[in-house]
């Protein structure tokens, strides 16, 4: 279909109320060209569909050195199809400095959702880029530390007014070095000045909670230093960057947005045939299937390398195949061309059965929404079935050509993540063990046996250094059990860690099978008698385990040797958190406000007969919730 029948389509269907069908064409559209003139297709379509389609709204303030007006659409049109209702306002040119500096600025008073920094070395640090010749090794060290001192400062301002998240970019390296070749054989090198700055960028980084780094650099090399830069452009407009690369930015931008809205992929769920390997195996056979190191089997293998990259990034691998599941076990197994193994697949649907209901039964199965879920697919009639009956699910597009795949999977933006926590680097093997639990459940005759025989322990202690990472993470994603759903930066959890008034507990489960990891936070606030939980949570590897009731416990418990004479806390209805709406009520809280659905619900702490379940190991360590 062309784009001129495409718009048209998308038009016939504004006009007709088909709004789902209007929003999955266009992503068909910018899909198949994003340019600026369809962004601005794109973008106005969307404005029309805003109040019919689900979309998360979040606001930017772009910090400039340079022209970037002619990527706001693209940025707009590739987020609007990617789920997310994006404002942006752009500082003036080149005056971040002010902007931040400032706490009376735009910046602030525009209170952004996100900060993104776009500078490069020539607005920054000129002298680097093209005078580099006539400098001396003190003059260039001296630039550099002129150049960090800028950073570092704006930096702690930056912090200073704001917790909003903050997108800084690399400095990038010239296309052409002043020395030429003897630049990596000299003793002072032109890439090498500017590498420092960005090693020290890095460093500064890491001293800010919220702060992370597009390494715009290697984003330059990717697509080509030589083709990056329009030079004629940059002379009459002050705009460094060719109009062909542009959307590669915006693209750069989605990246770090999607993780920081919560516009995340848990599972990675993929076909098998043509997908894993080239062939049927259940024609070909084993040994007739094509998956090796060299073409046109290395494609296939190159698709493996990238999922295995993301099973250790913490996203969770099912696989959903119409075959036979004994071929296509011995393949998993045997063949020595896979590098995935059965061990690296939390859920398994290979059958004959119909992959809409089967997508359904895996999210069942992983406990997890079914927006949590990724689809690949070779064949395109089977992603648009998918599409249709599932649209919350993310579709994966990919092109005929098999050497594409890898790349398409990497360039997928809801797989990214800003940070890493051991939980995540674990996660495949929580979910092996979760199967062994699932079979000690169906061996036992009782619900409470099975609780008995799981010995879990559960340990709740104050947020420190090295949870916070992974407590801001669970309040940013974790949506079934949370009373609140309320969503928190690392700045912003450290923040309360170190008040008097709140307090941040983690909370981490051991079982016989192994180690759950950190997967429930409780954040309250005291004021005068009263000791409001402001956040509960747990991720849904623990929900139904009765930790809940242990974590409350102890929360009355604290609430109790404070003093305070009530504990109280709100349920905020969403789509999602259904699994939780009977928390309080379960455990004899009364309500005491309801206002539009959402409900006060309050205990009076002297008085609440509310314990740890016998079964459940309670291991705490101190009151206080200060890091």
């Amino acid at each position: 279909m062309t784009d001129l029948s495409l718009r048209q389509e998308i038009d016939q269907h504004l006009a007709s109320g088909a709004t789902a069908l209007a929003a999955t064409r266009l992503g068909e559209l910018w899909l198949n060209g994003a340019s600026p003139a369809t962004a601005g297709f794109v973008v106005s379509r969307y404005e029309r569909l805003r109040q019919s389609v689900p979309l998360l709204s979040h606001r930017a303030f772009l910090l400039r050195s340079f022209t970037v007006e002619p990527i706001i659409p693209l940025l707009r049109a590739a987020a609007f199809v990617n789920g997310i209702d994006l404002t942006v306002q752009v500082g003036d040119f080149n005056a971040y400095a002010q902007e931040i500096l400032d706490p009376a600025s735009r910046l602030y008073e525009f209170a952004p959702d996100l900060g993104i920094w776009a500078l490069q070395t020539r607005d920054v640090a000129p002298e680097l880029w093209e005078q580099y010749a006539d400098l001396s090794s003190t003059e260039t060290q001296h630039i550099i530390s002129r150049v960090v001192t800028l950073f570092r400062d704006l930096l702690q301002a930056f912090r200073s007014h704001s917790q909003a998240p903050l997108i800084v970019h690399t400095l990038d390296t010239p296309p052409y070095l002043s020395q030429g070749v003897l630049d990596h054989q000299a003793e002072t090198s032109q890439a090498a000045a500017v590498a420092q700055i960005n090693d020290a960028l890095r460093s500064l980084a890491k001293t800010h909670h919220g702060v992370y780094i597009l390494d715009y650099n290697a984003l330059v090399a990717r697509h080509g230093r030589a083709r990056w830069y329009d030079e004629r452009k940059w002379l009459t407009m002050r705009m460094p960057i060719a109009a062909e690369q542009l959307v590669h930015v915006a693209n750069e931008w989605l990246r770090f947005i999607h993780p920081l809205v919560g516009k995340v992929c848990k599972v990675l769920v993929t076909d098998l045939d043509n997908t894993l390997w080239g062939g049927v195996v259940g024609e070909d056979g084993i040994e007739g299937i094509t998956l090796s190191a060299d073409y046109p089997g290395a494609a296939y293998r190159a698709v493996q390398r990238v999922m295995l990259d993301l099973y250790y990034r913490g996203v969770i691998l099912a696989i959903c195949s119409k075959n036979n599941l004994a071929d296509a076990t011995a393949v998993l197994e045997n063949h020595p061309g896979m590098l995935l193994r059965p061990q690296h697949f939390a859920a398994l649907r290979i059958n004959w059965n119909d992959k809409v209901e089967n997508l359904r039964a895996i999210a069942a199965e992983l406990n997890v929404g079914i927006d949590s879920l990724a689809f690949l697919d070779d064949n395109p009639v089977e992603r648009a079935r998918v599409r249709a009956e599932l649209p919350a699910i993310t579709v994966i597009e990919i092109a005929d050509d098999p050497m594409a795949y890898a790349r398409t999977l990497r360039d997928t933006p809801v797989f990214e993540r800003l940070a890493l926590s051991n939980e995540d680097r674990e996660r495949g093997q929580y979910y092996a063990e979760q199967r062994q639990r699932l079979d000690l459940e169906q061996s036992v005759t009782s619900l409470e046996g099975f609780y008995e025989a799981l010995r879990q322990e559960v340990k709740i202690a104050p947020v420190t250094p090295q949870t916070l990472v992974r407590v801001a993470q669970l309040t940013q994603k974790t949506n079934q059990f949370n009373l609140t759903t309320r969503r928190y930066t690392e700045q912003q959890i450290a923040e309360m860690a170190a008040s008097l008034d709140w307090r941040v507990y983690a909370l981490s489960v051991k079982d016989r099978f192994g180690d759950n990891g950190l997967v429930g936070i409780a954040i309250t606030r005291d004021t005068g008698e009263v000791s409001e939980i402001d956040t509960l949570l747990l991720s849904c590897r623990v929900i139904g385990r009765t930790v809940e009731t242990a974590l409350l416990a102890f929360l009355v418990e604290q609430s109790r040797s404070r003093g305070k004479r009530r504990l109280q806390g709100w349920f905020i209805p969403t789509k999602k958190n259904t699994p939780a709406r009977e928390f309080y009520a379960t455990h004899k809280f009364t309500p005491l406000t309801e206002r539009n659905g959402e409900i006060l619900w309050s205990i009076d702490t002297p008085h609440a007969e509310i314990v740890c379940p016998a079964w459940i190991r309670l291991v705490s360590e101190g009151e206080g919730a200060h890091s």
